[in-house]
């Protein structure tokens, strides 16, 4: 099982739901898990403990599929799309990715220069201004209150104020369902970020902050206009 077979499945979802496909990712990934089992069965890691290979693997391909997913129209606006560790890790970057990688970086005085743990990166290749970070994972539990820390650093320097932290999720947890009462992962959701994205088949109750995936293209047009 590897990330092209994710692709396969992502692309049958879309021959059958067509725009409506996100919100099957879900649905996508209990059918990637068996297929990841049956091979993880040849070859089981060491502990034996198959979740646990599952998890690493979702959680690493997940990011990878929702940058599959938004390249093509992304690129369709003019605009970049690039994975955050190919910043993190890559010691010989070209140019341009160079040029990237300073523009988002955080300063934290005598303690240099950091990236933001983020998963996609969306820049003008243009300038090089980058436009949007965003974290991706599979509930908000994960990492929401961390892509509220980097919302508010970047906030800190006028040199990255203008950049929007974004958090796309299947939601699987369901705390972004509810506007009222409020969980702790959608109150930092609408209060430190600039907004959460949700591929789920739950009907979410939306505000200016949470929305359906499907609102991603329209809102990235408009910051990029204003850019």
């Amino acid at each position: 099982m590897n990330f092209r077979d994710l692709v396969i499945l992502y692309e049958k979802k879309k021959k059958e739901f067509g725009d409506k496909s996100y919100r099957y990712i879900s649905e996508l990934l209990q059918e990637a898990k068996k297929l990841h089992k049956r091979d993880w069965l040849k070859a089981p890691t060491p502990n034996r403990d198959h979740e646990q290979s599952w998890r690493a693997f979702k959680g690493k391909n997940l990011e990878k599929l929702i940058q599959y997913i938004i390249t093509k129209e992304v690129e369709g606006l003019g605009l970049k799309v690039i994975n955050g560790n190919n910043l993190e890790r890559s010691r010989s970057l070209s140019k341009e990715l160079s040029q990237v990688k300073r523009n988002l970086s955080i300063d934290y005085g005598e303690f240099g220069l950091h990236l933001p743990d983020v998963d996609i990166i969306i820049y003008d290749p243009k300038n090089c201004k980058v436009l949007a970070a965003i974290s991706s994972k599979v509930t908000l539990r994960e990492r929401i209150a961390q892509t509220g820390y980097w919302k508010l650093k970047l906030l800190q320097d006028e040199a990255t104020e203008h950049i929007k932290v974004y958090f796309i999720t299947p939601d699987e947890d369901g705390t972004l369902i509810l506007k009222k009462p409020t969980k702790k992962g959608r109150a930092i959701v609408e209060i430190d970020t600039d907004g959460s994205y949700v591929m789920s088949e739950a009907k979410i109750e939306e505000s200016d902050k949470v929305k359906m995936f499907d609102k991603f293209i329209d809102d990235l047009k408009k910051i990029s206009k204003e850019e």
